[in-house]
């Protein structure tokens, strides 16, 4: 059976960002990110993880993974944007009242604080999202009301509302939530603070974005050499707009092959990139990979990975599951890494093309490859976790992490 796999051939692929889109992506946005970072709790970089024994099993001269399942506490790399998107909402909202400029160091003094909690924000959520916009409003003291559809497990609900969140249930799937959460916003003067983009709303998402910005810079300090290879895995597709726009902006010409993954039963980039634009795509089968359970692009992630991305991809259910069973059950020497059900979908799709051997050499996969893959979440669903994996999260990191 052919990898569904399609090579980026849009008229747009290599040329480069916008210029609104490389202001947001660029190394100074990313010197502000490292700032807000540092106002908050738990906020050390995540590890980056050696696989030399899978590397060896797949054939490449090396493997990284990035573990955001560590990431600020709350188990996900979506920790990075939501909130840090909230806190710049506030710093801007603070400008504008008091007519001067708000240094990042003041963030989160009295003053600042003071008009933070008479904002609202509203966003919709798998999960992940969400809970980062609920632990933002927390520490700037603003409130939150978080729309979650039918899909978002008790477990994940459960970690939002511990932030003092208010929990509104959608019935239909997150496109349904995202709707939702933008009419009763627009009825209540509420901010909207989505990770997906549409038309007429770009500026939130982009700082959304613009958060990820820190965990690709923590990536290259604790690389010898830039990967030649990254698989990223996509739900709207700012994560992977953002990694790869990133890494463009920086690596330029050194840049790496950027594959992008996406379920096949929520392939909305997928099919975006084969039609040539954005396109919302059938919603009759749910996913497993619950965080990138979308389909309809972010339309800024869309225009950035028309650019930068030069493949996309898609994968099955059932390599999901066998690629967080593989991370808790490590090839010798490597450390076991808790990932939950979306987390490996970036190695899933390293391993869908490893096994065609004649796509891993048009691609360059093979013995000079240098591969880095990002665990986007941990076991952020722990019931979930354990029915998968046999296992609980604390269970295969104690069996194996000294």
């Amino acid at each position: 059976m052919t990898t569904p796999y399609l090579p980026n051939t849009l008229v747009t692929h290599g040329q480069p960002l916008t210029p609104r889109d490389a202001e947001t992506l660029s190394s100074e946005a990313a010197d502000r990110v490292v700032k807000v970072l540092a106002l908050r709790e738990n906020s050390a970089a995540t590890p980056l993880r050696a696989l030399p024994g899978l590397a060896r099993e797949l054939g490449l001269k090396s493997l990284h993974l990035k573990d955001e399942g560590f990431r600020l506490g709350l188990g996900s790399f979506k920790a990075l944007g939501g909130a840090y998107a909230l806190m710049i909402l506030v710093q801007e909202e603070a400008r504008r009242r008091h007519g001067r400029t708000v240094a990042v160091e003041d963030l989160l003094s009295d003053e600042v604080r003071a008009v933070a909690k008479g904002m609202t924000f509203a966003c919709a959520t798998d999960g992940n999202h969400g809970r980062s916009v609920a632990q933002g409003a927390q520490l700037m003291g603003a409130r939150a009301v978080i729309f979650v559809h039918a899909g978002v497990s008790e477990g994940r609900i459960g970690a939002i509302a511990q932030f003092g969140a208010e929990i509104v249930r959608v019935a239909g799937n997150y496109d349904d939530s995202v709707a939702e959460a933008a009419r009763v916003s627009a009825e209540h003067d509420w901010t909207v603070l989505s990770d997906t983009s549409w038309p007429g709303y770009e500026h939130i998402p982009g700082l959304v974005g613009q958060g990820y910005t820190a965990m690709v810079r923590e990536i290259l300090n604790d690389l010898e050499e830039p990967p030649t290879h990254v698989f990223l895995q996509a739900g709207v597709g700012g994560f992977a707009a953002a990694v790869a726009g990133h890494l463009a902006m920086v690596l330029g010409e050194k840049r790496p092959h950027v594959t992008v993954v996406d379920p096949a039963r929520a392939a909305c980039l997928y099919e975006s990139a084969k039609r040539g634009k954005p396109v919302k795509v059938d919603e009759s089968q749910s996913t497993i990979m619950a965080m990138l359970e979308c389909y309809e692009p972010s339309l800024v992630a869309f225009r950035i990975l028309e650019r930068v991305a030069d493949g996309f991809m898609t994968v099955d259910e059932d390599i999901a599951i066998e690629v967080m069973r593989r991370l808790a059950n490590p090839s010798a020497g490597d450390p076991a890494v808790v990932a939950g059900e979306s987390g490996g979908a970036g190695l899933a799709g390293l391993l869908t093309v490893v096994r065609d051997p004649a796509l891993a050499a048009e691609i360059g996969i093979g013995p000079e490859a240098r591969v880095l893959v990002i665990n986007t979440e941990g076991a952020t669903d722990p019931a979930l976790y354990e029915q998968i994996v046999g296992r609980s999260a604390q269970a295969v990191l104690k069996e194996y992490v000294a």
